[in-house]
C-alpha cells in the first residue's frame, strides 16, 4: 500500500530551536513527538541560505539555480533573484502520476505568475500565502496586497495564519479520510518568519515560565512554541482519523535561523543567509510507522532535494528525468546508502545595493565533499575552507591549496561546474550528471 506523504517546512527556523537539537529554552513536544517516533538526522540541509531557492529544490529535486531559482523572488523586478522554470518536473507532478491527490497548504513564494501558480506546478488544491512574506500574521497582507487564496480565489480570513494553516490541512486531511486514494500534503507554515507576531497569550506563558528572557527572544520562542502546538494538532487529527499508521511525516526548515529576530542555531556558526553551517544547517525529524524504527539518530547527510527522489521511490514512482537529489529511503527503513563520493552545493543570489554592498546581484557559493567544505560567504568575499567534522563551528579556516592537494582541486572544479551548468548559453551544452567533477 502506498503512503500518505506529508511534508511540514517551517520558516527560518534556528537550528537550537527545536528541544530535541538541545535547544535550552524552547519547548516543542510536537517536533520532538515526530523524532521520537522516528529518526532525526544531524547532518540535513537546506539547499539555500534563503527561502525560495530551497523551496525549488525540494518540489523539483535539483540544484536550485537549475531550475531557475538562485534567489530568492519577490513583487518587485529590481529586487526578485528567480523565475520557477515552467518546464522543471515537480513532485506533484511526479506523485500524481502514482495516483496521489497532491494538496499545498501554506506559503508558495515560487512565484505570482499566472503559469508558477501551485495548481498550475502540480497542485490538485492551494489554501494558503501565495506571497514571499507576509508584513502582517493577522492580516495577511504584504505591500497592502492579500496574498492569500483558495486555489485562485483571493480569500480573506479572519486569524493568525499559523492557526489558519492548522486549520485548513486538518479540514483536508479529514476530507480524505475513508478515500482509497492517497494523498501528499506539502504544509509550509510562514513561521518563525518575521514579522515575529505570536499571539499575546504565548507571549505570556513564556515569559511566566522564563522571565529572564529578553522581550524578542520570548517573543521569538512564543512564535516557534505557537507553530509546534499547531504541528500537534495536525499529528493529532491523523491519529484520530486513523491515518498516522499510513502516513510518512517530514519536519524541516527552508534555512538556518534569522539571528536578529532572536533565533538560535545552537554551536553553529551564522545564520540565515550565511553559508556557514548555522545558515544552511536545518533540523529534519522523519516518521513513518512500522517502516521507520523509532528513536533512531543519524549521521547520514541528505538535503530538501533529496526528498524529492526518496518521496517517489516511498510512492513506486519511477524518476526518470535527470535530478541531483538522491533516495535516502533505504536509509530510513534500515538499510544502507552510499553518499560518500557525493558533492553537495549551495548557491544564492542576492542585490541590496546600494544599501549593501555584499551582492550587487552576484550569486556566492558553498560546496562539500566528505567532511571538507568551501565557501565564501557573499559575493566578494575570499574563499575559505574548513574540515567540519574536525571543526564544526567553522572557527579554524584551512589552507586552500589549489596547487597540490587533489581534493582541494577537485572541489573547486565541482563549484565552478555547478556556475557554469547554471549559466550555460546554447554553445555550452547542459551535459552529465551535474554532480560530477
Amino acid at each position: 500500500m502506498k503512503p500518505n506523504i506529508m511534508m511540514i517546512l517551517v520558516d527560518d527556523l534556528g537550528y537550537g530551536d527545536i528541544s530535541c537539537y538541545g535547544g535550552p529554552e524552547t519547548q516543542t513536544p510536537s517536533v520532538d513527538r515526530i523524532a521520537v517516533e522516528g529518526m532525526r538526522f544531524k547532518q540535513f540541509y537546506a539547499n539555500s541560505p534563503v527561502c525560495s531557492p530551497s523551496r525549488a529544490s525540494l518540489l523539483t529535486g535539483r540544484f536550485p539555480d537549475l531550475v531557475g531559482v538562485p534567489g530568492v523572488i519577490r513583487q518587485s523586478i529590481h529586487d526578485s533573484w528567480g523565475y520557477f522554470d515552467p518546464k522543471a518536473v515537480t513532485l506533484p507532478d511526479m506523485l500524481r502520476k502514482g495516483g496521489y491527490k497532491t494538496i499545498h497548504i501554506g506559503k508558495w513564494h515560487l512565484g505570482l505568475e499566472d503559469e508558477n501558480h501551485p495548481c498550475e506546478r502540480g497542485f490538485g488544491l492551494y489554501r494558503g500565502f501565495i506571497d514571499d512574506m507576509m508584513d502582517d500574521y493577522w492580516t495577511h497582507l504584504r505591500f497592502g496586497n492579500n496574498g492569500m487564496r483558495h486555489n485562485k480565489e483571493i480569500i480573506d480570513p479572519e486569524g493568525h495564519a499559523t492557526d489558519l494553516f492548522t486549520q485548513w490541512a486538518i479540514e483536508e486531511i479529514e476530507a480524505c479520510k475513508g478515500d482509497d486514494q492517497p494523498w501528499f500534503m506539502y504544509l509550509a507554515y510562514n513561521a518563525p518568519h518575521t514579522p515575529i507576531q505570536p499571539p499575546d497569550e504565548w507571549v505570556e506563558k513564556v515569559k511566566r515560565r522564563q522571565p529572564e528572557l529578553s522581550e524578542k527572544r520570548a517573543k521569538y520562542i512564543a512564535l516557534v512554541e505557537h507553530l509546534d502546538y499547531g504541528i500537534g494538532q495536525v499529528l493529532d487529527a491523523l491519529k484520530a482519523l486513523g491515518q498516522e499508521q499510513d502516513t510518512l511525516v517530514v519536519f524541516s526548515s527552508d534555512n538556518g535561523g534569522w539571528l536578529p529576530a532572536g533565533a538560535y542555531n545552537g554551536t553553529l556558526r551564522g545564520g540565515k543567509l550565511d553559508m556557514y553551517e548555522g545558515g544552511i544547517r536545518v533540523p529534519c525529524c522523519i516518521k513513518w510507522p512500522g517502516k521507520i524504527e523509532a528513536g533512531k539518530e543519524t549521521d547520514q547527510m541528505a538535503m530538501l532535494m533529496d526528498l524529492f527522489p526518496t518521496f517517489c521511490e516511498a510512492a513506486e514512482v519511477p524518476v526518470e528525468h535527470e535530478i541531483e537529489g538522491r533516495s535516502f529511503l533505504p536509509h530510513l527503513t534500515g538499510g544502507e546508502v552510499d553518499f560518500s563520493e557525493r558533492y553537495y552545493y549551495w548557491v544564492r543570489r542576492e542585490g541590496w545595493g546600494p544599501r549593501d554592498l555584499s551582492y550587487l546581484g552576484q550569486d556566492y557559493h558553498a560546496a562539500r565533499h566528505g567532511n571538507i567544505k568551501l565557501l565564501h560567504n557573499n559575493a566578494f568575499a575570499p574563499l575559505e575552507m574548513f574540515d567540519i567534522e574536525a571543526d564544526p563551528r567553522e572557527q579554524s579556516g584551512m589552507e586552500i591549496d589549489n596547487k597540490g592537494d587533489q581534493h582541494t582541486k577537485d572541489l573547486i572544479k565541482f563549484m565552478q561546474e555547478q556556475v557554469r551548468l547554471a549559466g550555460a548559453v546554447p554553445w555550452q551544452k547542459r551535459q552529465g550528471r551535474k554532480t560530477e567533477v
